[in-house]
Order: structure tokens, then C-alpha cells, then sequence
């Protein structure tokens, strides 16, 4: 039987919840005696509804905290909900989301996924690392758990200040290093990683002349670079903040 689906402009707005830290352990489930399904960054696989499965967007994900709280996103617009787990029941309400449109999003999918999880109780079923909500009706909802992206390792894409993906970084905790390019010039610099913070050496750059754009945007990089850096990780993106409170973000390479 076909179901109405919620609009996103009939959503209830609520206020959006910030991202969690970093590279912490997932918390304590709220239903004990169900799946775990709190504490953890779920991305949508896909979402079925009416007999038909529409694969989501790679931004739609959401993550319920310890005490019911949601945050996510439909895929291009974010949201936040209330969620009441119970056993292997999950029960999402005051779920309001923001009217943004974004390119290759398209709208029908959002009032899809929120409709979905907003259909009464929802049976939840995890197989390791993916979850299934499941309405009564038989419609659902799949998500796999996506871990935060490793410091170490990871090619860091500068996107503030930005440079049209020239900027980069990579850390190297075992050598105690970082190298990559700050947009024009290539550099590297011992790193000491230690409780949150990354302590510099001095930064050995190159010596090219690029676009006054990219130069500004280097400068701006290398200022945060002096010295030690408070970091943060949230699932992909890496914020690091000077002692003066200047801060750069990147994301993580797929």
C-alpha cells in the first residue's frame, strides 16, 4: 500500500547537533538487549520503499548518540531527530531537516529516506558492520558503519583555505613526519603526534612562484604550520588549529 511521504519543508525544524571528535571508541548502546546501533557513524547504503530501491547519495548518513540525540545528513540537505532504542526497536521523531538544493541530490530521495525513518517503529538488524531498519510495512533502510579516516596515512586534501585540490598532506606517525604540497611548493616537516596535538619542525618548502591565489592560500597553510597544532577528526575531515586559533580543514582521499 503506498504511504504518503513527508516534505521536506513539512519537517519540523530542530536544531542540528554537532559532529562528533575523533578517533574515539563508539559509545554504549541504549538498548542493551538489541543490535548496537548508538555511538556509531552509519552511512546509507540504500533505501527501499514502495518496492522500490533507490541507492542514496555519498553524503547521507546519521549517527544516534548515547542519549536519543540524531545527526546527519539525507544526502544533501543535513537533519536532526530524536531516537527512542529499545531492544531492536528504533523509533526517530522531531526530525527537521535544512531546504538547501544540491546538484545530483535529487529531492524525491530526501523526502524518501526521512519518510522511511520516520514510519512508526522500525525494526533494527545489524550483520557486523551493516544495519537494517525495516516499518512494518516491509520498507527499510541499509547503512554500513563507516570508520574515521586515520590520521596517519591518509592523503589530507586541503579545502580551506582553498586550492583547488593542489594543497595536500600526509602524516607519517611512525616516521614522525608530514609531507605533501601546500599548493605550490612542496613540503615536509618532522611531526611529532602526541594527545590530540601535532608538534612541527620547521617546514622545508620548495621555492616555485604560482598564481597570487594559490600563494596567499599557501601562506595561510604554512602560518598554521609553525609551531604546534591542536587536531580533529570527524569521520573525514581533519581540522588542525594553531595556538593563535587559525585553523585549515581537509578531507580525507576516497
Amino acid at each position: 500500500m503506498d504511504k504518503q511521504r513527508l516534505t521536506l519543508a513539512a519537517l519540523t525544524l530542530f536544531p542540528l547537533l554537532a559532529a562528533c571528535g575523533t578517533e574515539k571508541p563508539s559509545e554504549d548502546p541504549v538498548g542493551a538487549a538489541g543490535p548496537a546501533v548508538t555511538g556509531v557513524h552509519w552511512a546509507v547504503t540504500d533505501v527501499t520503499a514502495d518496492g522500490r530501491t533507490h541507492r542514496a547519495p555519498t553524503a547521507a548518513h546519521l549517527r544516534i548518540s548515547a542519549d536519543g540525540q540524531v545527526d546527519g545528513s539525507l544526502g544533501c540537505n543535513g537533519f536532526g531527530a530524536t531516537a527512542d532504542v529499545r531492544g531492536d526497536r528504533v523509533t526517530f521523531d522531531e526530525l527537521g531537516a535544512t531546504e538547501m538544493a544540491c546538484d545530483g541530490v535529487p529531492v524525491t530521495f530526501e523526502e524518501t529516506l526521512a519518510g522511511v525513518l520516520t514510519d512508526g517503529d522500525l525494526t533494527a538488524r545489524r550483520d557486523g558492520a551493516v544495519l537494517t531498519l525495516t516499518t512494518a510495512d516491509g520498507d527499510r533502510v541499509r547503512l554500513a558503519e563507516r570508520k574515521p579516516a586515520p590520521l596517519s596515512g591518509t592523503r589530507w586534501t586541503l579545502t580551506d583555505p582553498a586550492s583547488d585540490g593542489r594543497a595536500h598532506l600526509t602524516f607519517d606517525t611512525a616516521a614522525g613526519t608530514v609531507s605533501g604540497s601546500a599548493g605550490c611548493n612542496r613540503v615536509n616537516a618532522e611531526a611529532t603526534v602526541r594527545d590530540g596535538s601535532i608538534t612541527l619542525g620547521s617546514v622545508a618548502t620548495t621555492r616555485m612562484v604560482c598564481e597570487a591565489s594559490l600563494m596567499n592560500a599557501e601562506r595561510r597553510l604554512l602560518k598554521v604550520l609553525d609551531g604546534t597544532v591542536d587536531y580533529r577528526i570527524d569521520q573525514r575531515i581533519l581540522t588542525l588549529t594553531s595556538e593563535n586559533a587559525e585553523t585549515v580543514t581537509a578531507v580525507a582521499a576516497e
